[in-house]
């Protein structure tokens, strides 16, 4: 399913701390997926549907090398992968096998994958980093996946860094790293995000002017009226 590009647009312009504070809001704690850092600094805030890659522990008579041939592979899955797309790989926070190397991440620039996420690392580091895909993960590793991973499947639920991650849920992703949006939550997000920012923006310059703290964030009823005041003459 194709995420609207209005929609990519909004979410851009709201920090993945902006969109936790919003979904707090709405009950929902656990949508920030650990691990997951910035691979280099300088990465876009990204926006796109989840396309989901799952991960089990190593099985050695299917963690082999020859498995990468097979038909449910990280090469196949790859292949499936739609443009614009954010890939999350459940790696089950495995440290010491990369689950993606430098011609599985070219690939998936070829095929305008806007970023790889995962709990997990990457191995190749100096040739993924010259592809120049976004990612976010727990850092680096020598060892290939089928070292300590076995490759099941993709666009099924996953565990992603702590976070239930189902396909075409919606991440937004900058360097605070990952949030997950359910799909059921979307449209109230979207509506409600770029006020929720505004308003931090708004009370960022009263505190650059030296307002205190107590009554203006949260905002008591006098600050409410000088906020409205202040956006309707906007």
């Amino acid at each position: 399913m194709t995420l609207d590009p209005k929609i990519i647009d909004t979410l851009k312009g709201v920090s993945t701390a902006t969109l936790t504070t919003i979904l707090l809001k709405k009950g929902l704690r656990n949508v920030w997926l650990r691990g997951s850092v910035p691979i280099r600094t300088g990465q876009p805030r990204l926006v796109g549907r989840a396309f989901t890659l799952r991960f089990v522990p190593a099985r050695e008579d299917l963690a082999t090398p020859a498995s990468w041939g097979a038909p449910i592979s990280t090469r196949a899955a790859i292949e499936a992968m739609p443009e614009g797309c954010i890939a999350v790989a459940d790696a089950m926070g495995v440290t010491d096998a990369g689950i993606f190397g430098d011609i599985l991440c070219n690939r998936m620039v070829s095929r305008k994958v806007a970023a790889l996420i995962t709990d997990g690392v990457v191995r190749d580091a100096a040739g993924v980093l010259s592809t120049g895909l976004p990612i976010w993960c727990r850092g680096v590793a020598a060892p290939p996946s089928v070292a300590g991973l076995t490759f099941v499947g993709w666009q099924e639920p996953i565990a992603c860094g702590g976070v239930a991650v189902f396909p075409d849920d919606v991440i937004v992703v900058d360097d605070d790293g990952a949030v997950l949006i359910p799909q059921a939550f979307l449209d109230e997000v979207v509506a409600e995000a770029p006020e929720q920012e505004r308003m931090e923006g708004w009370i960022m310059t009263e505190v650059d002017r030296g307002v205190p703290l107590p009554g203006l964030y949260p905002m008591n009823e006098e600050t409410k009226a000088r906020y409205q005041a202040w956006k309707a003459a906007q």
